[in-house]
């Protein structure tokens, strides 16, 4: 679903003037997460989380009602629940969590801001904006727009947000005391998280780019808190008289394995207006409506409207050291071009202008981008002499489409997933990040889903997640 900017906007703002969500703006909200970022599809994994928040509100002081729970396909590290009893994960932070007992302290935190009436205080109108900007940039694609909501839901978290936050951890250590849990987990999580904000933060100081956390409220360690630390201690001191769980390390192991790293490229439909090169590997997209055949020749492919008006080719040439006007003219021998200028799709090298009719023939377009090795002749060319300027327009969209195709296009857009393996007595980060031909900051990032960030070596026989694509996962063995 496509929004301009203004929509944006306009949601965002109607829904921050009013101090609560209703029920009915939950359901809404939903809907709109459905939509996008969509949700993530593991019905399995899925099923396996709502199973833990249905035994967590079984605990909780709403015990017996329902709550929707949705995994959503989004990279970014949050989890956050709405009124209506909503709560929502991104797989992006599932990669941070070390077993379900830490997953249980992210689910019960959640739920607590539900069973503690926090969604309908003044602070949710704080955690209503980060959610709405996040909404917000998820549908305009803008980073403007994300930066400039959170500094607006952060200025209203300094007065409210560290209680809430704050007195959702204390249920959810109540949480998982009485299902069984060790809350001490809920300390490894939050610090995991810690070192994650730091690391961001070092990023955007050297990027320039937005950093964007979960919980995110601790000035110092979380271990240092000692509100915190009160509060684990005083579920730990509760009776329940139930059995005890463990970590449940394999089961989240399991139930992960395979999970989505980063950015999910999914499989897309075939724009019928593309054509692509796969051995050149280059594409660019004809006007809507229009269909493209390749000629004889093998080489050149044509494209024509719907009632055949207009035609736009595109021929690749063996290219030369000139530049793409001096090619034109001195290489490929093109008469004068009246209004010639340079071009740059996709950052590459061109030059286009157009070639006057003669003999009452109309104009044609002309046009040529470098791409390595190639230089690709463009021209479009009209019927009737007094069409040309309407499909001039189109000629000129069209041909700031051309693109090299990447190599994740090439690989039909799979993305990396997490996998496990186990760690042996020669196995070190760097050693992974060399096999796995990680850069520096994905090197980083190892070392933080691992919970050995900034330092450390995992330990022969421990389980270690690595993120890599299915070509590369079945070379490591895993």
């Amino acid at each position: 679903m496509r929004r301009s900017a203004w929509t944006v906007f306009a949601l965002a703002a109607l829904l921050l003037c009013v101090p609560v969500f209703g029920a009915s703006k939950g359901e809404e909200l939903h809907r709109e997460m459905l939509i996008s970022p969509g949700v993530y599809d593991d019905p399995e994994l899925a099923e396996y989380i709502g199973r833990l928040i249905s035994q967590i509100v079984s605990v909780s002081e709403m015990a017996g009602e329902h709550f929707t729970f949705t995994l959503l396909d989004s990279q970014d590290v949050n989890a956050f629940a709405t009124e209506g009893n909503y709560v929502y994960v991104n797989r992006g932070l599932l990669n941070y969590v070390g077993n379900e007992a830490q997953l249980v302290s992210v689910l019960g935190h959640e739920v607590a801001h539900v069973t503690q009436k926090h969604v309908t205080s003044m602070p949710t109108k704080a955690g209503g904006a980060k959610f709405i900007t996040w909404l917000a940039a998820a549908l305009s694609g803008s980073q403007e727009v994300y930066q400039a909501g959170m500094a607006y839901a952060n200025s209203l978290l300094k007065g409210h947000g560290r209680d809430n936050e704050l007195e959702a951890d204390e249920a959810a250590a109540r949480y998982m005391v009485k299902l069984g849990y060790d809350p001490e987990e809920m300390l490894d999580m939050l610090t995991t998280m810690k070192d994650l904000e730091v690391l961001q933060k070092d990023r955007a100081a050297q990027m320039g780019a937005p950093r964007r956390t979960y919980h995110g409220i601790f000035s110092s360690h979380p271990r240092s808190d000692m509100r915190l630390r009160s509060g684990v201690a005083k579920a730990e001191r509760l009776t329940t008289g139930g059995p005890t769980r463990d970590s449940g390390e394999e089961r989240f192991r399991q139930m992960t394995e395979g999970l989505v790293w980063g950015e999910n490229f999914k499989e897309k439909e075939a724009d019928p207006e593309r054509y692509n090169d796969m051995n050149l590997r280059v594409r660019f997209d004809y006007p809507d409506g229009w269909t493209h055949a390749m000629l004889e020749d093998g080489k050149t492919v044509a494209g024509k409207s719907g009632g055949g008006e207009a035609k736009l080719s595109m021929k690749p040439h063996q290219r030369t050291p000139q530049s793409p006007e001096e090619y034109l003219y001195n290489h490929l021998n093109m008469p004068p071009l009246r209004d010639g200028k340079e071009i740059s799709p996709a950052r590459l090298k061109g030059y286009t202008g157009i070639l006057d009719g003669s003999n009452g023939e109309p104009d044609q377009r002309i046009a040529i981008v470098f791409y390595k090795l190639n230089a690709y002749l463009f021209t479009g060319e009209v019927r009737d002499l007094d069409k040309f300027e309407e499909f001039d327009e189109k000629f000129l969209a069209s041909i700031d489409t051309f693109r090299p195709i990447s190599n994740r296009e090439l690989e039909g857009q799979k993305p990396k997933r997490i996998h496990f393996v186990k760690a042996t007595s020669a196995t070190t980060f760097d050693a992974l990040a060399t096999e796995l031909h990680l850069n520096e900051f994905e090197l980083q990032d190892l070392r933080l889903i691992n919970s050995y960030y900034p330092t450390g070596e995992p330990k022969p026989g421990e389980w270690i997640k690595i993120f890599v694509q299915e070509e590369e996962a079945e070379a490591t063995g895993s």
